[in-house]
């Protein structure tokens, strides 16, 4: 065994407290500068998001003299939470890796990897065929009428950036069953026997958070099912495999 692991196996109460304390202060540190550089490019940010709705027909408005900067600081926000997540999982990675086992570390580092990957997928999904979707509908509403639609900017970019939340969200399904699933807290044969329920609340979530039409309702629920559908696929392969392994090494210790 190593000098670092039976240091880490025995490290004092003070000296978790001091590790945990540098690494919220790593954390820290990371997110404001993040969060700095997010602010220089908020305006740009802006700006791209305000363009997609232009498009459609918005023009925006302010209704309060600080809302713009606001919204610049809300933005970089945003950035720099997404953009510091990386290094926050790390860090949360390296606190408890020493009381992990080699299995438990493996399943992390993937479930970190992926879930990023995931997250990104979801937001790309939202600004590629949601967004454009729910803003044409909700902006062609006002047709045939003489209201016009000058829209506050903080309620916009709050929409968007609610969306790809959402979204992004969303597409973390399959890591948190395989996470859960791993860990024994459910069960493949309990998420194929709520499926029914799954749907229904899949659609209800999907009728909250989009327009009153039927096909932006189903354009949300439809990778939803299929996300959900592949959680139980993947996970069942996964704890296939995990049984196989388990009794390879049975057998290998007999």
């Amino acid at each position: 065994m190593s000098k670092k692991h039976t240091e880490d196996k025995t490290m004092t109460l003070s000296g978790h407290l001091k590790e945990l304390r540098n690494r919220l202060m790593i954390c820290l540190l990371c997110l404001l500068a993040v969060f700095l550089v997010s602010f220089h490019y908020a305006g740009d940010i802006v700006d791209l998001l305000t363009d997609i709705g232009r498009s459609y027909g918005y023009a925006y408005v302010y209704l309060s003299p600080q809302e713009l900067l606001l919204e610049h600081f809300s933005v970089a926000l945003v950035l720099a939470v997404c953009g510091s997540m990386p290094m926050i999982l790390y860090q949360i990675w390296a606190f408890v890796r020493p009381g992990l086992k080699r299995r438990e570390n493996v399943l992390y580092v993937l479930a970190m990897i992926f879930g990023l990957i995931c997250f990104v997928g979801g937001v790309y999904f939202a600004y590629r065929l949601m967004l454009p979707f729910m803003l044409e509908f909700l902006i062609g509403i006002r047709t045939g009428t003489d209201i016009v639609a000058s829209i506050s900017v903080h309620n916009y970019i709050s929409f968007l950036l609610t969306i790809f939340i959402i979204f992004g969200v969303v597409f973390e399904l399959p890591v948190v069953s395989v996470l859960l699933t791993q860990m024994g807290i459910i069960k493949v044969k309990w998420m194929r026997k709520a499926k029914k329920v799954v749907i229904v609340v899949i659609f209800f979530v999907a009728a909250v958070i989009t327009p009153p039409d039927v096909v932006s309702q189903v354009m949300v629920a439809l990778p939803m099912i299929l996300l959900y559908e592949f959680s139980i696929i993947l996970c069942w392969m996964l704890m296939k495999f995990r049984r196989k392994k388990d009794e390879e090494d049975k057998e290998s210790e007999d």
